[in-house]
């Protein structure tokens, strides 16, 4: 069975994974992110050498950022060293073995046609919630990262005439921000498992806030069901967790579709069956893919 290290490079750690051509985790762990690039690539290469004994097909790699084929990371993210060095050819240099490396939430959605909710679709987009709107757009089962590196960056989305976008109305984040206003309070003091809880509780803000929130969120799934037409859309983050998701979204979705007449095409919708170790699936579902 032929066995892959792969690297998720965060903000706050860098996960690692061994994981099998069957999308088996042989095993995982994470160490806290390096502060310079020299550390990145240390820290890849200290772990690379632990598996001398095995003998590894390739290292992939799910990093923040616009990612090339060649493996250059454009944009920008929390980790300012990695935009412009090509961290690839670094990687490659100095372990000596082939690298993949990808976009972290195209990532998300290649673990999701590999082994996950999206097995055996062809037309997927994945839609990954949180601080803001990410995703992937897979076509033909293959990624489609777009002329400009951002195909997937659906939270760009215009929503409305102030040019509000889609990660600003329905990003949990956006939530989170909507409350903390409208409560008056501290900033850092809720997030979505606060607000999420208060509703539960009666909290009419929250409630309220809630019901805007999947209102805005079934919008921009509309808009994605037209525009590329796909047979699955997946829902990924950590408010992926919520068992109502799916029904609330839906509940807007039938709405919004009774006042558009026109309109037929009802979105399928799912939730991510990965989430911590998605992007660690993903990146060797890409490697396998390219080689």
């Amino acid at each position: 069975m032929k066995q892959y290290i792969a690297f998720d490079i965060g903000g706050t750690y860098v996960k690692y994974a061994l994981i099998q051509e069957d999308a088996l985790i042989i095993e995982n762990g994470k160490k806290k992110t390096p502060s310079t690039l020299e550390g990145l690539i240390s820290l890849i290469e200290n772990h690379i050498n632990q598996y001398k004994t095995i003998n590894l097909e390739g290292i992939a790699i799910s990093a923040p950022g616009a990612v090339s084929d060649e493996g250059i990371i454009y944009g920008s993210s929390a980790l300012p060293y990695l935009h412009g060095p090509n961290i690839k050819k670094l990687v490659s240099e100095r372990t000596e073995m082939d690298v993949y490396i990808e976009n972290d939430a195209n990532c998300a959605g290649l673990a999701e046609i590999w082994n996950g909710s999206a097995k055996g679709k062809k037309d997927v987009l994945a839609v990954v919630l949180g601080t803001g709107i990410g995703g992937a757009v897979i076509k033909d089962g293959s990624l489609h990262k777009g002329a400009n590196l951002h195909g997937g960056e659906f939270g760009y989305m215009v929503m409305d005439a102030k040019q509000t976008t889609w990660s600003g109305v329905a990003a949990t984040g956006a939530l989170v921000k909507n409350v903390t206003k409208i409560k008056g309070a501290e900033p850092g003091t809720l997030n979505g498992e606060i607000i999420f809880k208060l509703a539960e509780e009666g909290d009419t803000d929250c409630l309220n806030a809630i019901d805007e929130f999947y209102h805005m969120l079934a919008a921009g799934i509309y808009n994605l069901q037209y525009i590329y037409d796909p047979e699955l859309i997946l829902i990924g983050g950590g408010i992926s967790a919520r068992d109502d998701l799916v029904d609330n979204i839906n509940l807007k979705l039938k709405k919004i579709m009774e006042a558009v007449k026109v309109a037929k095409i009802v979105p399928n919708i799912e939730v991510c069956k990965y989430r911590q170790n998605a992007n660690l699936l993903g990146a060797v579902y890409g490697f396998i893919k390219e080689n």
